[in-house]
């Protein structure tokens, strides 16, 4: 997997979701780059690691990042937030807190589980991939930014990126759409040793507020921020994110 390092200061990694790459956090980086060290990741098939075909689940990807990556705060947007909640469950030692954007334990509804979206969704994008590629991947952006206050100009930074690299691989997608369908974490999240953050967008139509505080409620030493925003909050409300996330390190044991 491509990892660029910037800044300085305590490491912290940042993990993108499904078909994109890690330029999609540049409004962030901005910010955290002069308090952090920087650890900006392209998943495989994605972005720079478009010709890496290595097994892209989470708990994969999250052993392959763990064994390279210092030990670090892990924060994932997302399908990233699945993977950096791997790392923080699978190998603690490496992680010393974890920050879920628009992330969910689980992001399909349940019988136990109002707070998803129905599996029809990935069916009909999954389908959609073989028939227009490019319009599927655009639909879903239109999704993701659908809900914010800021919607129009999301979505137009969410476009202007998203094939910055070139196309994100088809096999990295479906098997990205079968980790959203079929991940649930919400059984292990007492498993946490270390805090959590989890940044919620009010409006957000994939992953409801509702389900980040949840999973606040339920984590050993969780905490729930949200924003009045759509799915992607460090696009419209990059500087309240980038606070929430250094008030959150600080308070982190050295």
């Amino acid at each position: 997997m491509h990892i660029q390092t910037t800044g300085a200061g305590p490491d912290l990694v940042l993990i993108h979701g499904w078909a994109m790459h890690a330029d999609i956090f540049a409004p962030l980086t901005r910010l955290l780059a002069p308090h952090f060290r920087l650890h900006l990741v392209d998943l495989p098939g994605h972005g720079s690691s478009a010709g890496d075909n290595a097994d892209c689940a989470p708990a994969a990807c999250a052993e392959a990042l763990a064994a390279i990556l210092p030990r670090a705060i892990w924060a994932g947007w997302s399908l990233g937030g699945i993977i950096s909640l791997r790392a923080a469950l699978d190998h603690a030692s490496q992680v010393r807190g974890v920050v879920e954007i628009a992330a969910s334990p689980r992001f399909v509804l349940g019988p136990d589980w109002p707070h998803g979206v129905s599996t029809d969704v990935f069916t009909q994008f999954a389908a959609g991939l073989h028939r227009d590629y490019r319009g599927t991947i655009e639909r879903f952006l239109a999704l993701e930014a659908l809900g914010s206050d800021h919607a129009q100009a999301e979505l137009r930074e969410l476009k202007a990126h998203v094939f910055d690299h070139g196309e994100p691989s088809l096999d990295a997608l479906q098997q990205g759409l079968i980790s959203l369908d079929t991940t649930d974490l919400r059984a292990r999240l007492a498993e946490l040793t270390m805090p959590s953050l989890w940044i919620a967008g009010r409006r957000d139509r994939l992953v409801p507020a509702a389900a980040l505080r949840w999973a606040a409620e339920h984590s050993p030493q969780g905490c729930f921020v949200e924003f009045s925003s759509g799915h992607a909050p460090f696009i419209g409300h990059a500087a309240e994110v980038a606070e929430a996330i250094m008030v959150f390190a600080r308070a982190l044991a050295p």
